[in-house]
């Protein structure tokens, strides 16, 4: 196979391994009020398990990306892939919240950080060219995956009470197999960092934190963050208590107009962002600040409305400006960032990110508990705001000073 079919090839791979690692994540929000449930707890205390699986993952994501730039990501891959398919399993054995905590919070978390600085960091170095559209494809598994597992969870959990414990099942056996195939499918590559050169946590941090635009980034990363773990989480709870959908019905509705309006925003997003970077630079910024920017009258009428048609339109709308942003939220870092760290400044953004984003679950419970959720999920519209409002600081102040030449 030639290094050009490879590379996609190669993406057709690793966008199946992310439809596996985003899509499972949706399981345990889709599957939630059956758990809560089961287990007679709280919503702020069932929300702590989404909180301990994002904080897992953003504690360790960074010592991963890390450790791309310096091994072998074909490896970093397959094993995190098949961890965090483990820790699904585990997860459908769970006799307490308890048990939830260690499988799906600790070890799913833990394993799902291997794999997305080792991905992306691969398909940066593959597509030099098209790196826009090779994430945006990728990001494709992250939707189709959201929507599939969490329709197939919803369906399940709706079974009888233990059905959501056959989500994780399934989806986990899935992610075991398929580490099996990514094991041999995928080639050997090199470390983008050779052993003469190699860089220490410190360095790398050293790099990034002088990047004014970076840091920027990650500031909106972790706005995002913050709203989609909130919002993928209780959102098939609201649909459910707020207009009495179904298990099912409040699964797929939940994600897929949400997702469905991402599809094509992340196409257009990526297609304009490279046709114009060779001539505008700061196209991939300005792209980040109208995906945020334009979603937060959407996120705000999706939780205010009183019909649920509208609700439905409105997470499309919703989607389709995080589609947007999505486009370029990888590719906008790497136009800052030197090549050697582009996993660690992955895994940097990522932890960040996501230590942040790790108190929506348990706020957005205890907010729904204490006032309602039509307000809980209204308040994530001033976090798409604020991210905006970073990237705009970045885009204006700082990015000429620090973008990186081709290399």
């Amino acid at each position: 196979m030639s290094d050009r079919t490879y590379k996609w090839w190669a993406l057709a791979l690793l966008a199946a391994a992310f439809f596996l690692q985003q899509g499972t994540r949706q399981i345990y929000g889709a599957t939630l009020p059956s758990i809560q449930s089961c287990f007679d707890v709280s919503r702020a205390e069932i929300g702590v398990v989404g909180t301990v699986f994002t904080f897992a993952y953003g504690i360790c994501v960074p010592f991963a990306g890390i450790a791309s730039d310096l091994l072998c990501r074909k490896w970093m891959v397959v094993v995190g892939v098949g961890i965090f398919s483990i820790g699904l399993v585990g997860s459908g054995f769970a006799a307490s919240v308890g048990g939830l905590l260690i499988a799906y919070g600790l070890l799913n978390g833990f394993g799902q950080t291997f794999y997305y600085p080792s991905s992306t960091s691969l398909l940066g170095q593959l597509h030099r060219d098209s790196r826009a559209t090779a994430f945006s494809i990728l990001q494709l598994g992250n939707y189709a995956g959201v929507v599939i597992c969490s329709v197939s969870a919803g369906w399940l959990s709706g079974l009888h009470g233990n059905g959501w414990r056959w989500a994780f099942w399934l989806f986990g056996g899935i992610g075991v197999v398929w580490a099996v195939v990514l094991a041999f499918a995928l080639r050997n590559t090199k470390p983008v960092v050779q052993a003469v050169e190699k860089a220490s946590v410190l360095e790398a941090f050293k790099a990034i934190s002088k990047k004014p635009s970076a840091i920027c980034l990650i500031a909106g990363l972790g706005m995002m963050i913050y709203v989609d773990m909130g919002f993928k989480i209780w959102m098939p709870s609201f649909l459910r208590e707020t207009f009495g959908t179904s298990p099912t019905q409040g699964a797929l509705s939940a994600v897929l107009w949400h997702y469905l309006g991402a599809i094509p925003g992340i196409a257009l997003g990526s297609r304009i962002s490279d046709r114009l970077v060779a001539r505008r630079p700061g196209i991939r910024m300005e792209v980040n600040i109208a995906g945020l920017a334009l979603a937060v009258p959407f996120i705000v009428l999706m939780a205010q409305t009183h019909s649920f048609i509208a609700c439905c339109l409105s997470m499309g709308a919703f989607g389709f400006f995080r589609g947007i942003y999505d486009s370029n939220l990888i590719a906008s870092l790497f136009d800052v960032v030197r090549e050697r760290y582009h996993a660690s400044a992955a895994g940097i953004m990522l932890s960040l990110a996501f230590v942040f984003g790790a108190f929506s679950p348990v706020v957005l419970g205890w907010l729904g508990d204490t006032l309602s959720m039509r307000l809980a999920l209204s308040s994530l519209g001033a976090f798409y705001f604020i991210g905006a409002a970073a990237i705009l600081l970045a885009r204006i102040c700082f990015l000429k000073g620090d973008l990186e030449r081709p290399q």
